[in-house]
């Protein structure tokens, strides 16, 4: 599981640069916020760093919304997973048109991996517990995944709301097994030190369902198109409209037998409830392979039309069902949703920033559409090991729900700390977690 607790210091540094002088509290010209932080993960160590997000309002006109979005953030931990992004957004540098680019690199020496096909492949928490008798390694359930990304995307307009997409990318996979050597070098108690045993995704290229082609990664190109829908009020924090977008992603294999088609949905709904007070939202989505073979590392990646976070994840952790562990489910088809209670419970302002403080309820779920089939039937996965169990579970989703707390700086600068938990210790054993990140999920 990912368990974290985090110490942000929001109001380290709040800094305005205005062209003109404010009104109604309407932010023009420059806004910069920076957030530097201090957090301490249980699997990925003490992490330092910081991020940015620049904005400019221009003369106001379109406050909330905002000309120009600069972002860029740089974080590590001691155990050496790393955060490294910028990304660029504006629906105004080309008239007409909304143009995103992202440059991002997320190297990860303890990546979760549960298996294939979520409820079917067992989750056993003391094979990954030292103070339970059944323990092996704290690596047994982690692999390791450096991914680079490059994207860039327009958005153009057919007839209001509905909206062209087209992009072009890149995602450069590295993965293998965890250097246990390399982890055990950073700290001299032995006590502390991983034991060198099979991992779970050991065992998974060991009988070769994780084959000899995609077991070290790949670089997939990509090409995609698609249609958005968009009623939304406005770009960040939305109070009301919908947001759906459908889109096709074509990834190219270099000859390796993984050129394939992935098909995207998903439908985002805001409905006020009380003005600037509460707002009911939820999303609905899924992801299918649509053609090609796909390699298992591109199932544990959710695509996008335009990139406005750092990760994302397959289905399970903080960016799409919360509470049940990181990739807990993978498959080559998923579906998902996410109902939230948005409110804000009180606003003050700090010089010439507004903020306002806020909960919202949760409940997040997941399920397999597409499953890997041949592996279910396989009697090699009855090993003690990596059995696959309960197979009638298959299409049964998983749920996760819990409560946030947002704190927002106008509008757009918003810092989550959500607590979630797993109805099913087959998720997640442990049963709080927390997620601190920036914005809303959706």
């Amino acid at each position: 599981m990912k368990k974290t607790v985090t110490i942000s210091l929001l109001f380290a540094v709040a800094l305005t640069v205005s062209a003109q002088e404010e009104a109604r509290h309407v932010r023009k010209g420059w806004t910069f916020g920076v957030l530097p932080s201090v957090a301490y993960d249980a699997d990925l160590g003490l992490q330092y760093g910081a991020l940015t997000n620049i904005y400019y309002f221009g003369d106001g006109s379109t406050y909330p919304e905002y000309l120009h979005s600069f972002y860029a953030e740089a974080a590590y931990t001691t155990k050496h997973f790393g955060i490294f992004r910028t990304a660029y957004d504006s629906k105004y540098l080309i008239p007409g048109h909304r143009l995103s680019v992202d440059i991002t690199y997320l190297p990860d020496q303890m990546c979760d991996f549960y298996g294939f096909n979520g409820y079917v492949s067992r989750y056993n928490p003391s094979y990954s517990n030292q103070n339970e008798p059944g323990y092996i390694s704290r690596a047994y359930y982690k692999y390791r995944r450096d991914l680079f990304r490059f994207s860039a995307d327009i958005q153009g307009t057919i007839r209001k709301p509905l909206f062209w997409n087209a992009g072009i990318g890149v995602l450069n996979f590295n993965v293998g097994s965890v250097d246990i050597d390399r982890l055990n070098s950073y700290t001299k108690k032995e006590e502390n030190k991983l034991p060198d045993t099979v991992t779970l995704f050991d065992y998974y290229r060991d009988y070769g369902y994780i084959s000899s082609a995609e077991v070290n990664g790949g670089l997939h190109p990509y090409i995609h198109g698609g249609v958005t829908y968009d009623t939304r009020d406005r770009q960040q924090n939305p109070t009301r409209g919908i947001h759906a977008d459908a889109f096709l992603t074509y990834y190219a294999g270099f000859g390796n037998d993984f050129d394939n088609i992935k098909f995207n949905a998903s439908w985002r709904h805001y409905i006020t409830v009380i003005p600037s007070r509460i707002t009911f939202a939820y999303r609905l989505g899924t992801q299918l392979n649509l053609a090609g073979n796909c390699p298992f590392y591109l199932n544990t990646y959710l695509n996008q039309l335009y990139m406005q976070r750092v990760v994302y994840e397959g289905l399970g952790g903080a960016n799409s069902v919360r509470g049940i562990m990181r990739n807990r489910i993978l498959a080559p088809g998923v579906a998902f949703a996410n109902v939230e209670l948005r409110t804000q419970l009180f606003s003050f302002k700090v010089g010439k920033n507004m903020f306002y403080v806020g909960l919202n309820p949760f409940v997040d779920a997941g399920m397999v559409v597409q499953p890997y089939d041949d592996v279910v039937a396989d009697p090699h996965m009855q090993l003690p090991d990596v059995g696959f169990e309960n197979t009638n579970r298959l299409y049964e989703p998983h749920f996760g729900g819990g409560c946030g707390l947002k704190v927002a700086m106008n509008d757009n600068f918003v810092l989550s700390v959500d607590w979630a938990t797993a109805f099913d210790k087959q998720d997640n054993s442990k049963f709080g977690n927390l997620y601190i990140k920036m914005g809303y999920m959706f």
